[in-house]
């Protein structure tokens, strides 16, 4: 009898090892799928901030009526400062940051004394955060 259990015995430490490596070998491939499944998901959120932010960005502003256009620069630098609260990429956010703090720092003179310095700013900023949202 001491041999069938010292076989049974085996044979158990056996399975269990095998039931042991592939349970190790499944949460290894679970986590896998977790993290692909994070990185989709913080993708598809940077896409979702740039578009945001790119939109935001586009504003017009109506050189016709400077006070109006100082209105709507700091408007659209408040929604992008929640933007950039939201984005996942560090590149992105410190993109729309500099670019909400231009549109939140606009003032009347910049607009009617020094509108092309302003722009050639914000045209700058606009183009640095479409690098960011594209690499």
């Amino acid at each position: 009898m001491p041999v069938i259990r010292s076989t049974s015995a085996r044979i158990a430490a056996a399975v269990t090892a095998a039931v042991a490596v592939t349970a190790l070998t499944a949460c290894g491939a679970v986590q896998d799928v977790a993290n692909t499944a994070g990185a989709v998901a913080d993708t598809a959120s940077t896409v979702q901030v740039c578009a945001d932010a790119l939109t935001q960005a586009a504003v017009v502003l109506d050189p016709g009526s400077p006070e109006q256009a100082v209105d709507r620069a700091h408007d659209a630098a408040a929604s992008l400062g929640d933007l950039a609260a939201t984005a996942a990429d560090t590149t992105v956010n410190q993109a729309i940051t500099a670019l909400s703090a231009t549109l939140r720092d606009v003032t009347l003179d910049d607009l009617v004394v020094t509108p092309a310095v302003w722009l050639e700013t914000k045209a700058s900023q606009v183009a640095a955060l479409t690098n960011a949202c594209t690499s």
